[in-house]
């Protein structure tokens, strides 16, 4: 028989890791949006993510509403719990949103509509890393309910975690924007890259010797024999997929560097699911306990499997339109 819960919680971390790499990037570019010249370099770097970045928010939405369906208990435990940054971040994507569709049309206001993407872009993506570590670092949780208080999401953990995604998408968007662009935009591209990376392999490091003491259970998993040997590979890949990072830079291969970052992403990402599964809300519920009836699951999964191949078909074909380099004065509004 299948085991419908841990399917569903392996889709939905599948929506979430894609909504990851293909927002990250997204987001990255209004975050490093400031570094641009005004005007054609900056109209530049934005027809680069102008015909996919509203489908790149797809996969927040159907991430959202899948943890609804098929965990309502996470759901209700989770949200009351991240108000405040989901809402941030959410607000933070509004703004952006706007800014990406009223530049083209409003260009008396631009510098505002300017202003709007960067801060949009820097917002949602501070407060997805609060999210994020304040999920990792857990909820207090009394028997089916949120126990905490309004601002228990605000920790030293939280914060560094916030300050760490913003690096990491900011260098995701520049490993995308030397795929994408050419000519004297590139070359500072790849001379803002460098600093970039050094200061996401520092951040990342720390989080990643940070999280284990979060919790006993997290720190037995990583650090205690015989889980030890098998994991072992997850920070030797690791090492080795930066250090291609670098390799391919400094050759100035425009067009490696940013699949190999997505791989380190990937395992980053593989990294937290050891450190918390089986549990949907860490150490309080896990993927069992937080299901939806079996007959409901089944249900959504037959939807799933035929509406999932169409997004992801539709999603590379988009991509696949717009692929090659952005030459100045091209572009899709």
């Amino acid at each position: 028989m299948l085991d419908l819960p841990t399917i569903w919680a392996g889709l939905l971390a599948l929506v979430i890791l894609i909504y990851v790499i293909l927002d990250g990037f997204d987001l990255g570019i209004g975050i490093l949006y400031p570094l641009f010249h005004k005007g054609e370099e900056r109209d530049t770097v934005m027809n680069t993510v102008a015909p996919v970045w509203d489908g790149n928010e797809t996969w927040l939405v159907l991430g959202g509403g899948g943890l609804l369906a098929a965990f309502p208990l996470a759901y209700a435990i989770i949200m009351p719990a991240l108000y405040a940054p989901i809402l941030a971040m959410l607000i933070g994507l509004i703004f952006r949103g706007v800014s990406f569709e009223f530049r083209w049309r409003d260009p008396a206001h631009e510098k505002i509509w300017d202003a709007y993407f960067f801060g949009g872009s820097l917002l949602a993506t501070f407060s997805q890393g609060i999210v994020l570590g304040a999920f990792v670092q857990g909820m207090e949780v009394e028997g089916r309910a949120y126990s905490g208080g309004w601002f228990d999401w605000l920790s030293p953990f939280s914060l560094f975690t916030g300050l760490s995604l913003v690096f990491g998408y900011a260098f995701l968007g520049a490993l995308w924007l030397i795929m994408k662009t050419e000519g004297g935009l590139r070359d500072r591209l790849y001379k803002m890259s460098l600093p970039l990376m050094l200061m996401v392999f520092f951040l990342t490091g720390v989080v990643s010797l940070w999280t284990p003491f979060l919790s006993p259970e997290i720190y037995a998993r990583w650090f205690e024999m015989p889980t030890l040997l098998y994991l072992s590979p997850v920070p030797i890949i690791a090492a080795l997929l930066a250090w291609r990072i670098y390799v391919n830079l400094k050759r100035r291969n425009d067009y490696r560097p940013f699949p190999i970052a997505l791989g380190l992403f990937v395992l980053s990402y593989m990294g937290l699911g050891i450190s918390i599964f089986p549990y949907v809300v860490p150490r309080a519920i896990t993927v069992a306990q937080a299901a939806a009836p079996d007959s409901s699951l089944g249900f959504m999964l037959i939807g799933a499997v035929i509406f999932l191949p169409l997004i992801f078909i539709y999603t590379g074909y988009s991509y696949w339109i717009f692929r090659g380099k952005i030459k100045p004065g091209e572009g899709y509004h």
